[in-house]
């Protein structure tokens, strides 16, 4: 469709990705494609983003939605088929993130903050956000909240402080929740105190069982604490990737552990507590669901569970389904996937988009997180043996330059508030989407064209026909 590409005189945030244009405006009532003429009363706005960086969430032409049916494929989109309801897109919020947003200058940190979790034309949107509790491989320096010399231990807590977090984090968080006060956050451990660990080490090794009910209110500690500054942790994981301990820091926690975790200490620990923050389990590979449904399918342990947690190094998105469909009642989440050093533009947009975006979503997640906001232009901070090759969001360093990632999300986060339920599309071709009905009673459709060509089609609504075109690997959002 030459129309929506034609050239335009731009002007705007081209550092960002937000350039207004002329061309963006409604259009007189000429015709878009013989035999479809433009219709008065209905449009629907898009925006793009292409694999060759010619549009980054660019805004085009409006495009009519009519009552004529130029017989091509349709993309088929049903409000009266519902499914679940969407906590947010989003990042993890590493350490190292805080700390390279932390250094910017105050009046570039506030615009940065505002671009990423404001709700205005310049702002993309972000409503969750994933924290580590105690260091993540993505922060400079291994530490846990209750550490100690070698040989001591600390079972009723007494020295357990959030210090090592109030220097960057607690402080960006509490300037992002300034500006979204309704921001979502799930909190999530790499490792606790090595002093509750079998092998005194912050890679690998096992809680040991006397320490149960100690770590169980470490949580606790932890949850108050962060309340106490004014931060709500909506949701926690017991472990980051709990059948990967090879990281710094890690721990190993099969699901027999877990379960008996949550069922015996967690669970009644936040009964006790009356801590309502939810418990949701795994939060590792989609190759493994039998872990998820281990616990599940324990009565006594699926009580205090909210839903499970899922990234996809390994495995297949289809698992999430999988696991919904067994445990109807309990949510699901995706809370990891990396874009690294030697990936492409294009092959992560087309990919992360499919995988996380659309086939999170058609697989009933209600949440959609990229891995780290933040790096510096050496995929630092990191730990001594953590990720190497991570590419943020953003790259912070003379500059800021925004990654594929910040595109991935805002495609979704920048027009799926929090709130809003997904919908029924169809798949047509190379062309796969995701749709939502939002809280104002919006559509948003997001589409991936997964092939090597240009494609054509009609957004079908309610009898009613939009024709468009979208470059080969590119992903477009629509709303009407």
């Amino acid at each position: 469709m030459k129309r929506l590409f034609r050239a335009c005189i731009c002007i705007g945030f081209l550092s960002t990705g937000f350039i207004a244009c002329s061309a963006d405006k409604p259009q007189p009532d000429t015709p878009t494609e013989p035999g479809n003429p433009v219709a008065k009363a209905d449009s629907i706005s898009s925006w793009i983003t292409t694999g060759d960086r010619s549009f980054l969430l660019r805004e085009q032409a409006k495009i009519a939605l009519t009552a004529t049916n130029n017989q091509v494929a349709p993309i088929v989109v049903d409000t009266t088929k519902t499914y679940q309801t969407i906590d947010g897109f989003g990042y993890t919020l590493t350490g190292g993130s805080a700390q390279l947003i932390n250094s910017l200058n105050g009046s570039d940190k506030e615009a940065l903050l505002k671009e990423l979790f404001g709700n205005n034309t310049n702002s993309i949107g972000v409503n969750y956000l994933r924290i580590s509790m105690g260091a993540s491989d993505l922060d400079g320096t291994v530490f846990s909240y209750n550490d100690l010399p070698a040989g001591q231990t600390d079972e009723p807590l007494a020295k357990f402080s959030l210090a090592p977090d109030k220097t960057h984090l607690i402080p960006v968080l509490k300037q992002i929740l300034s500006i979204n006060p309704s921001i979502k956050i799930m909190a999530t451990p790499w490792s606790p105190p090595i002093w509750m660990k079998d092998n005194n080490n912050s890679i690998g090794g096992s809680l040991k069982s006397a320490y149960y009910s100690t770590y169980a209110n470490y949580f606790v500690k932890y949850i108050q604490q962060m309340k106490a500054e004014g931060i709500t942790i909506d949701a926690i994981t017991p472990q980051n990737e709990p059948l990967h301990p090879g990281n710094n820091p890690s721990m190993l926690m099969p699901a027999v552990q877990q379960a008996d975790f949550i069922k015996n200490h967690l669970g009644p620990a936040f009964q006790q507590a009356g801590i309502q923050t939810k418990i949701v389990v795994y939060d590792h590979n989609a190759d493994r669901p039998d872990y998820p449904l281990a616990i599940l399918n324990d009565a006594a342990a699926k009580q205090f569970v909210n839903g499970s947690a899922f990234h996809l190094y390994g495995g297949d998105v289809s698992a999430l389904g999988q696991v919904q469909q067994a445990h109807p009642d309990k949510a699901i989440y995706f809370t990891e996937q990396w874009t690294g050093a030697n990936g492409s533009f294009d092959g992560d947009l087309k990919w992360h988009t499919k995988n996380i975006i659309i086939g999170t979503m058609r697989n009933w997640s209600r949440v959609a997180l990229e891995w780290n906001l933040a790096n510096d232009p050496t995929y630092g901070p990191h730990t001594p043996g953590g990720c190497t090759e991570c590419k943020g969001a953003l790259t912070i360093g003379n500059g800021i330059t925004r990654n594929v990632s910040y595109y991935i999300i805002a495609q979704a986060s920048k027009f799926v508030p929090a709130g809003s339920v997904r919908i029924e599309s169809s798949n047509v071709g190379s062309l796969y989407s995701v749709a939502f009905k939002t809280p104002e009673g919006k559509k948003a459709l997001i589409v991936l064209n997964e092939g090597s060509a240009s494609a054509s089609f009609n957004i079908q609504f309610a009898n009613k026909w939009a024709y468009t075109s979208l470059p080969a690997g590119a992903v477009g959002t629509y709303v009407w």
